[in-house]
């Protein structure tokens, strides 16, 4: 157990310096695997591992989805998803506040990305929202939710990710996902419209479409609703696997970018391979250094330990979870979602499978909480993004704008402790 904690300072230590988290990890991992076995054996066990990582089939739907999303990002259809949800819903209190939410929750659904889908929203809908006299701290915070979206609404990079470790039906956990996605929309446009209910000085009303334009504005969207269909209904129908889907679901998304960026189409076919590469190695290296580190708190005993902790501690199981959770808060205040999910599920799922509990539950409330994470201080990822994108608008001022929302997520969270159903209950019928 000393060697674990001395491993895991370390790690910190690195990071605060600013080597990169995957490498920290590796050079962690690898040197803890020294002291404990041997140069010989942890020289064969890190680099094994990190082949036996890379060369994983299972692996080969995260490029896919991410160029899937990278397509659709520059295909230009958020403005159209934003268009759509503000026709429906900018006239209520709140609205444009809300219409993000919903355009969001749209774009998650082609996406996979948290931080592309809040960085893609906070193009489209910060400036009407600035316009229309919102307060910095409201727009910017809902943009920060809101991008939360694009990792719980499938197809989702962290899913893919929890599956892979875990060795969980990934077209289950998409499946999952859709219900509670759909909750915690729900929950933060209730808190978007709850503020301004509460404080009508934060935003202005907007004008109300006529329902010719509302019907109108839903056609200009179906090439979104038919990509979440076909994706989204060939995994559930098992019609194919979601490695199949996800390269379904790029091709569809080209074709969308070649009927509606004409000439520019293969620059911006080259930008979003460049992208997707980019990301989706930065991912395989945070991976492999996950996997590394984690073999090291194996060998270290830290597993055993956490059993002897959480044994002593004689909490219900459902307890146990809810400390997991809590342990989640407290390391997505230092870490990114994907290097924390990669670091810690190898650790905490044995311990919730044993406990009798359903895997594909845990992966949506491991997500649920990763979500929180990406808005709370201090490395809240979204939170940080936007402030890049609004550098008028300070720090601090977007961190309480997103506090509402955060609020909303611990409530989903809450009752998907209480009621595991919803997100079992669509896949009842797989």
């Amino acid at each position: 157990m000393t060697v674990s904690l001395i491993g895991f300072a370390a790690l910190f230590l690195l990071c605060f310096l600013g080597l990169p988290l995957g490498w920290g990890m590796i050079a962690v991992g690898a040197i803890g695997l020294f002291t404990i076995r041997g140069w010989d054996a942890a020289l064969f066990m890190t680099t094994q591992q990190i082949l036996d990582f890379t060369m994983n089939y299972g692996l080969s739907v995260l490029p896919m989805f991410i160029l899937m999303g990278a397509l659709i990002h520059r295909a230009g259809l958020s403005e159209e998803l934003f268009g759509a949800a503000r026709a429906w819903f900018g006239h209520l209190r709140g609205g444009l506040a809300q219409s993000t939410v919903a355009a969001s929750a749209a774009f998650g659904a082609v996406c996979g990305s948290s931080l592309a889908t809040a960085a893609t929203m906070a193009k489209v809908a910060l400036p009407p929202m600035k316009r229309n006299g919102y307060d910095d701290g409201l727009a910017c915070g809902v943009v920060a939710a809101g991008g939360t979206l694009g990792i719980l609404i499938p197809p989702s990079v962290p899913l893919v990710v929890y599956g892979i470790l875990t060795e969980t039906d990934i077209a289950k956990l998409f499946i999952a996902g859709i219900v509670p996605g759909l909750l915690l929309s729900a929950a933060y446009m209730v808190a978007a419209w709850a503020q301004v209910a509460m404080n009508p000085s934060l935003a202005k009303p907007a004008e109300a479409f006529p329902w010719g334009e509302r019907w109108g504005a839903l056609k200009r969207i179906w090439g979104v609703i038919a990509l979440f269909a076909v994706v989204l209904g060939g995994l559930y129908w098992g019609w194919f696997t979601p490695t199949e889907g996800a390269g379904i679901g790029a091709a569809g998304a080209l074709v969308f970018l070649f009927l509606r960026t004409g000439r520019t189409s293969l620059r911006q076919l080259r930008d979003a391979l460049i992208e997707s590469g980019f990301t989706a190695c930065s991912i395989m290296l945070v991976g492999a250094g996950a996997l590394v580190f984690s073999n090291f708190l194996t060998i270290a005993g830290l597993p055993n330990a956490m059993l002897d902790w959480i044994k002593m501690l004689d909490l219900p199981p459902l307890g146990v979870v809810v400390a997991i959770c809590l342990i989640y808060f407290v390391l997505g205040c230092v870490f990114d979602s994907l290097g924390m999910m990669f670091l810690t599920v190898p650790i905490f799922y044995p311990i919730v499978s044993g406990l009798g509990f359903d895997l594909i539950w845990f992966g949506i409330i491991v997500v649920l909480v990763v979500e929180i994470g990406l808005m709370t201080p201090p490395v809240g990822m979204n939170v940080f993004m936007l402030k890049s994108l609004a550098p008028e608008v300070p720090i601090w001022r977007i961190f309480r704008g997103a506090m509402p929302f955060v609020l909303a997520a611990v409530v989903c969270l809450g009752l998907l402790l209480a009621f595991p159903q919803i997100a079992l209950v669509l896949t009842n019928f797989m």
